[in-house]
């Protein structure tokens, strides 16, 4: 009976505001109908995020999207929610679009449903469970950021603005994607095969409006593996990282015919190492050390402390004999050090005015059939050619394989373009919504070092979720949003929408 009498009521002074009046660039319709998704749908987002969250859909290897069980359950779930709230729902297999209005011209928001990988003994709760005890305020767990938190605050932004009967000239589709942190080429296909909203925004980066994303690249290459064996200290084993976008903060090695006077040394730099912390186990002249840093995003190293940098410095009391994992030390420490930007890696370094640094960093470390592989993440700007960077990364390789008299194997490099939207007509739209909300004033267009879908759809730029200036924890173990965040993207993606398709 409440709702129905606050519907009644909001729907005569909307009514009333015809024609539209229009406040700091957000028209009373559109403020008004935020309002009224905060004040009526709280409990329903936060049960719709509880549930797109109990499913583990993280890339599976060998598996597709659209054989994955876990996949499968998660989009029946999905279609429950959208058709229960009066929504159409189409499944195309790796894509799923779910629709309000008829219209030819159309609004897309940008989402997706997978997940990336989780180590469940780092966290309070298991991260497929949403966890609002542990921390008062925050909502934690795997996806809440990343990006089923967004995919409930579309649903019901867009059931919002369907209880009002807002009357909108463009038909409003959320596009969730299964396999964004893991594979794009299904959704180029699908692209290819179907027309796409002529204006996109995508709910998967930050606030303000991100106009410009980093070129996402992987440098791989593989110490070959050798019967080594010693009288002397070497480093027998060197692991580390948990996937590829993570800057990690887990690793280890060992060290064989190792004594207390090397121990002393190692922990003595130790003490340097702000935000580490090292743990050691003696098995006869074996010293086994583990090394705990902090994960992050590996697009925003800053906030991270990246374990396999650290222990690999911490080892920089010795250049060690070059067998497999004493040469990839050595490399780390030549190459790469504590750095965030990758200035040690020869001429690789540089930087652009409006996206920033390239960074550089190692974030697995793997032994193979033949050898140790060590992946390292770039972030690229503006400013040089692939094939630039190719040529001075192959360079730095070629001179320390020379230096140091040893080949590697399997070299790989893969870096993608950086993205820049230049054209969007929805900037200052979404700038005017962005400014209303957050009493930000002036905000404008920022550089991100992630890549999102954006850079696949016309006219696309991201929004949201995470707010300038604080830490974003997708792909971090440590994964939450607040509750006033989510409840604050609610109302600003409603307010968009209808902004967008009025």
């Amino acid at each position: 009976m409440k709702k129905t009498k606050y519907l009644t009521s909001l729907l005569i002074s909307c009514a009333l505001l015809i024609p539209l009046t229009v406040l700091a660039g957000v028209s009373n319709v559109a403020t008004k109908a935020a309002q009224y998704a905060e004040s009526t749908y709280q409990k329903e987002m936060l049960e719709s995020l509880r549930q797109l969250m109990t499913f583990n859909t993280i890339a599976v290897e060998g598996l597709t999207s659209p054989d994955n069980p876990e996949h499968q359950k998660f989009k029946v779930e999905l279609s429950k929610q959208a058709k229960d709230l009066g929504f159409d729902y189409t499944d195309y297999g790796y894509v799923v679009v779910i629709g309000l209005g008829d219209n030819k011209q159309r609004v897309g928001m940008i989402t997706h449903g997978d997940i990336q990988p989780f180590n469940p003994s780092k966290w309070a709760q298991s991260p497929l469970t949403l966890d609002q005890t542990s921390e008062p305020g925050k909502l934690i767990g795997r996806g809440t950021e990343d990006d089923k938190g967004p995919i409930s605050n579309a649903l019901y932004a867009m059931k919002s603005i369907k209880d009002l009967k807002i009357k909108l000239k463009k038909r409003i589709e959320l596009y969730v994607y299964m396999a964004e942190e893991s594979d794009w080429e299904p959704l180029r296909q699908h692209i290819k095969l179907h027309s796409l909203p002529q204006l996109n925004i995508t709910l998967d980066s930050e606030y303000p409006v991100v106009t410009a994303e980093k070129g996402y690249g992987t440098i791989s290459m593989t110490f070959p593996k050798t019967n080594y064996t010693s009288s002397k200290s070497y480093v027998s084993e060197f692991t580390g990282g948990f996937f590829g976008s993570q800057i990690p903060e887990d690793a280890h090695a060992s060290i064989e015919n190792a004594n207390e006077k090397l121990l002393s040394k190692i922990k003595q730099r130790a003490n340097s190492h702000v935000g580490m912390s090292y743990s050691y186990q003696w098995q006869g002249e074996r010293l086994n050390i583990s090394a705990l840093g902090k994960s992050a995003h590996s697009s925003k190293p800053e906030y991270g402390v990246n374990a396999i940098t650290h222990l690999a410095d911490l080892l920089a009391v010795n250049h060690w004999p070059n067998n497999d994992s004493g040469a990839l030390v050595n490399f780390i420490n030549d190459h790469l050090g504590l750095g965030l930007y990758g200035n040690k890696f020869g001429d690789i370094a540089y930087s652009d005015d409006f996206m920033g640094p390239m960074s550089v960093q190692a974030t697995v470390l793997k032994a193979t059939a033949t050898g140790m592989q060590l992946n390292i993440n770039i972030r690229r700007p503006s400013g040089k050619t692939t094939q630039q960077l190719k040529d001075e990364i192959n360079s730095t390789l070629v001179q320390w394989q020379q230096q140091n008299q040893i080949k590697l194997v399997e070299v790989n490099n893969e870096i993608n373009e950086p993205f820049v939207q230049k054209n969007a007509p929805q900037i200052g739209t979404l700038l005017d919504v962005f400014s209303f909300y957050t009493n930000i004033v002036d905000a404008k267009s920022i550089s991100i070092g992630g890549g999102t879908n954006s850079r696949l759809f016309p006219n696309a730029v991201s929004f949201g979720p995470s707010m300038p200036g604080t830490q974003y924890t997708g792909h971090s173990e440590h994964e939450f949003i607040t509750m006033k965040q989510f409840v604050l993207n609610l109302k600003m993606y409603t307010a968009v929408l209808i902004e967008l398709a009025k």
